[in-house]
C-alpha cells in the first residue's frame, strides 16, 4: 500500500533544501512513497519545489513583524485562514505523517494533523529552538536534532541526533581543488577565501571586505566573493582594478565549486550553511546574522567555536576586525588545520537518509 508524507515548511533555502534532500531520501527508500510540499504562498519554496519534481499547496500565512507591528494587524486572520486550509488539506490527501522542517507553513500543518492524530516529526535545524517547535514538540513523535543540549528545548526521549541534510551536489562532490578553482579562473599557487552571505548576501561581511581588496591583493591572496543581488553592482565596481584576484558574483549555483576552491569560509551562521561547511570541513569564520529569531545564528556558531571548529567575529564588530582575524588565520597553517579536523568531525553527510528512516518509522 503507498505511503503518503506531507512535508511542511520554507521562507528560505534553509529550510527548503534540507526538505527536498530528506524527500529526495524518501523516495530512494521507498520509490512509490507520495510526498505533497506544503508551504507559504509567494515564498521561494513555491518556485523551488516544482523544480525539485514535487507538488507544493500553499498557505496564506505569515511570521510576526517584529520591525512594523502595524503589519501584524491581519495576523490572527490569516492563521485562522491557514489552519482552515491545513485542515482541507489533511482531509483531501490522507497523509500518514506530517513533517515539520520549520517556517511558516509548518505550525499550521503539523498542528492540525496533531488535532487529528497524525503522527508528526520535526526537524529542528538549529542549536536554539524557536517558540513554534517548542510547542509542537510536546506532540511530536520524533524530533531530528543537529546540535547537543537539545534536551532544554525537547522531551529527551523524543530526540534523535541526525544532523542537518545537505544537498547531494555537495556532500556527493567528486570536484577537485584544482577544477574548481579552474572554473572560478583563479590560480592553484594562491591562497583562496570565498565569502558567502546567504543568497541575500550579508551587509557587514559585504562592506567589511570593501576596505581590504587592496590588502588581499597585496598578500596574493584570492577572494570569491557572493554578495547577494543588492550589493553586487556596488562591489562589482569596487573591485574592477583588482582584476583576476577578485572574483565577483551575486549568486553562486555551483556551491561545491566554490567551498573547494576555499582555503578559508567566512559564512553567516544559519544551520543549512554550518551543515555543508561541516561536510565540506573548511576553516571558517563566522559573522551569525543578529536580527534571526532567538539570535539562533550566534547559538549555532558559538556552538562549533566551544568545540575548536571554527571562529567568530559579532557583526558589528566585523569593520574593526575582519582584517585581523581573516590574514591571522590564513597566515597560521597550524590553526587552519585544527579547524578543519574538528569542523569535519560534526559533518554527517548522511543525514537526509538517517531523518528519512526516522520518518518512515512513525508511519
Amino acid at each position: 500500500m503507498q505511503r503518503k508524507v506531507i512535508i511542511a515548511g520554507g521562507g528560505t533555502g534553509g529550510h527548503i533544501f534540507p526538505a527536498i534532500a530528506i524527500a529526495n531520501a524518501l523516495k530512494k527508500i521507498e520509490p512509490d512513497i507520495n510526498i505533497l510540499f506544503v508551504g507559504a504562498t509567494g515564498k521561494m519554496e513555491m518556485e523551488k519545489v516544482p523544480q525539485a519534481g514535487y507538488p507544493i499547496e500553499g498557505l496564506e500565512i505569515a511570521g510576526f513583524n517584529r520591525s512594523n507591528i502595524f503589519k501584524n494587524i491581519l495576523l490572527p486572520f490569516k492563521i485562522l485562514k491557514s489552519l482552515r486550509r491545513a485542515k482541507a488539506i489533511l482531509q483531501g490527501f490522507q497523509p500518514d505523517v506530517v513533517v515539520g522542517v520549520g517556517g511558516y507553513a509548518s505550525f499550521p500543518m503539523l498542528n492540525r494533523a496533531q488535532k487529528n492524530g497524525i503522527p508528526t516529526l520535526i526537524q529542528e535545524q538549529n542549536s536554539f529552538a524557536g517558540k513554534t517547535n517548542k510547542i509542537l514538540g510536546r506532540k511530536a513523535k520524533k524530533i531530528c536534532v543537529a546540535y547537543d543540549g537539545m534536551e532544554k528545548f525537547f522531551p529527551s526521549e523524543k530526540l534523535v541526533m541526525t544532523g542537518n541534510p545537505v544537498r547531494n551536489s555537495i556532500s556527493q562532490s567528486a570536484v577537485t581543488r584544482e577544477d574548481a578553482l579552474q572554473h572560478f579562473g583563479l590560480s592553484t599557487a594562491k591562497q583562496t577565501i570565498f565569502a558567502v552571505g546567504g543568497s541575500l548576501g550579508a551587509k557587514s561581511i559585504n562592506e567589511g571586505l570593501q576596505p581590504l581588496l587592496r590588502e588581499i591583493v597585496d598578500r596574493d591572496i584570492q577572494l570569491i566573493w557572493q554578495t547577494g543581488k543588492p550589493y553586487y553592482e556596488t562591489a562589482k565596481a569596487v573591485a574592477a582594478p583588482y582584476g583576476s584576484h577578485i572574483k565577483v558574483y551575486d549568486f553562486i549555483n555551483v556551491m561545491d565549486f566554490a567551498y573547494k576552491a576555499a582555503d578559508v569560509v567566512l559564512s553567516r551562521a544559519g544551520a543549512l550553511a554550518i551543515a555543508e561547511l561541516c561536510v565540506v570541513k573548511k576553516p571558517v569564520i563566522f559573522v551569525p546574522y543578529p536580527f534571526a529569531a532567538e539570535d539562533h545564528q550566534t547559538s549555532n556558531a558559538m556552538n562549533l567555536v566551544n568545540k575548536q571548529a571554527g571562529l567568530i567575529i559579532k557583526d558589528d564588530q566585523v569593520q574593526s576586525q575582519l582584517g585581523t582575524v581573516l590574514f591571522s588565520l590564513l597566515q597560521n597553517k597550524a590553526l587552519m588545520e585544527q579547524l578543519e579536523s574538528n569542523i569535519g568531525k560534526l559533518g554527517n553527510p548522511h543525514a537526509d537518509v538517517t531523518i528519512a528512516n526516522q520518518v518512515l518509522g512513525i508511519i
